[in-house]
């Protein structure tokens, strides 16, 4: 899926040829080293990955397949000022999030005002009717939030998507910032660079500080529950229990015991206060979702529901980051906070709408073409980059489901240099910023995920669509 781009924004390079200031301190130290060094702290860097086992897997493929992350070693550069913009941005957003949610499952004042539609909510199967009335402990729905932006111009920054429900990938901002650090020390001496490695202390931190009533009195027990070894984000599920001091847990390990949700230790039955869970709303509780499911812990939503466990993120807080929900962000944002959203949207076409659908339907070949619950790169269409059968077969889609799609126009995404045999070269690049909520406040961590698109031309930045990652930097000021 790659495409020739047309005009871009060189986050690195200006129009004339000249180093723009967020990269000078890098770019000069970059000029000063040995080509042959570089290359050979590159395959480095490959080799502490494979150690440190950065692995994800790639479903429909064969079992045990397990890849190498792909890391450059470039990293991707923003300004202070530029972050101070983008995080008073992100905060309200993630503000206006938890109050939809909140909202959502109560008095759903915002379909009363007209600003959300009730179609695009029922029948929703991110809607989870097991919530509504219900109050999660601190009032708090998304506890970690990834909201993926793309830049197009010096000031032009806007949201791709909101990840509300299980974002993933900050294991890999920790390591790539680590790994970046082993390899250049000296670098580190030359550009200050606001840190990253408190992020699992604040997880912790945070975390604990959303512990439901059942947890009063002590320090809250915090564990991460994985579905297990094959799930494509093991790796960093054991990575943030590990880095937290919390236990990582499958569901196996649990039951309720006498009114709370216990993980069996060498000490008996131990009760969780919060449990970070990485499992999908519908496998979560055979007795309230998949009576199919072995991943989740049986009675967990009840004991929730009393005040005996924290469920972090709370479930049915996908809807919130469906893609249909995406599309009215902007009156989201207005409706709960007040005022304008600080970050835009990109435009897209809701294909629900009849108006709308004509038009993609008309214009397939220029757009992109998404699922509104899709994820990883997986069930779109970049038309640009689509054959005509390919794009044929994706009308016919289109049409018999126009409520499932929505489309946007292919950006002129930035690009970021990586490293490669023969110098720099011009990459697509996204960026995910992790965000962490409490009843304390909201912290967003400087940065964040840079997935770079390795393909030239490529707009698909997805690892599972061959995409790789930097280290994402946010200068001191």
């Amino acid at each position: 899926m790659t495409t020739t781009t047309f005009s871009h924004y060189d986050e690195m390079i200006d129009g004339q040829g000249q180093v723009r200031p967020a990269y000078a301190g890098y770019r000069e130290w970059y000029d000063a080293q040995d080509p042959r060094w570089m290359v050979k702290q590159g395959k480095q860097a490959e080799s502490f990955f494979r150690r440190t086992g950065i692995t994800f897997n790639v479903y429909g493929e064969d079992a045990g397949q397990e890849r190498l992350i792909p890391f450059d070693m470039i990293p991707r550069i923003v300004t202070a000022d530029e972050w101070k913009k983008l995080s008073v941005g992100i905060e309200q957003r993630v503000r206006a999030i938890n109050a939809f949610l909140h909202d959502l499952y109560h008095k759903r004042e915002i379909v009363k005002a007209g600003k959300v539609p009730e179609r695009v909510l029922r029948g929703n199967e991110a809607f989870l009717p097991q919530m509504v009335g219900f109050t999660p402990p601190g009032e708090v729905y998304t506890h970690i939030v990834g909201i993926d932006l793309v830049r197009t111009g010096p000031d032009e920054f806007m949201v791709l998507e909101d990840n509300a429900r299980t974002p993933s990938g900050v294991s890999y901002m920790l390591e790539n910032r680590e790994t970046m650090m082993a390899m250049f020390p000296e670098l580190f001496t030359k550009v200050q660079v606001q840190p990253v490695s408190d992020y699992p202390r604040a997880l912790a931190r945070s975390l604990a500080a959303c512990a439901p009533p059942a947890a009063s009195g002590h320090r809250p027990t915090v564990a991460v529950l994985t579905p297990g070894i094959y799930n494509s984000a093991y790796f960093e599920h054991a990575f943030l229990a590990d880095q937290m001091g919390a236990e990582l847990v499958e569901g196996g390990d649990l039951r309720v015991v006498d009114g709370r949700v216990c993980m069996r230790t060498t000490r008996g039955w131990t009760a969780i206060d919060v449990l970070y869970r990485r499992v999908d709303d519908n496998f979560l509780d055979p007795l309230t979702f998949n009576p199919s499911s072995v991943l989740g812990v049986p009675g967990i939503m009840d004991v929730y529901r009393a005040g005996g466990i924290t469920i972090a993120n709370a479930p049915g807080t996908g809807i919130a980051d469906d893609k249909a929900i995406y599309s009215f962000m902007p009156e989201i944002v207005e409706f709960y906070t007040g005022e304008k959203p600080i970050l835009k949207n990109v435009p897209t076409w809701r294909c629900a709408e009849a108006d709308s659908l004509a038009y993609v339907l008309d214009h397939l070949p220029e757009l992109v073409v998404k699922e509104v619950h899709g994820s990883g790169g997986y069930g779109m269409l970049i038309g640009p980059t689509s054959s005509k059968a390919e794009i044929a077969a994706f009308e016919k889609k289109l049409r018999a489901r126009p409520e499932n799609y929505i489309a946007q126009p292919t950006l002129s995404l930035s690009t970021v240099p990586i490293f490669t045999k023969a110098g720099l070269a011009p990459r697509h690049v996204d960026l995910r910023p992790f965000v962490l909520v409490s009843p304390n406040g909201i912290n967003i961590t400087p940065g964040g995920l840079t997935r770079v698109a390795l393909k030239k031309g490529s707009l698909v930045v997805n690892s599972s669509q061959g995409g790789g990652t930097k280290d994402s930097w946010v200068l001191a000021e």
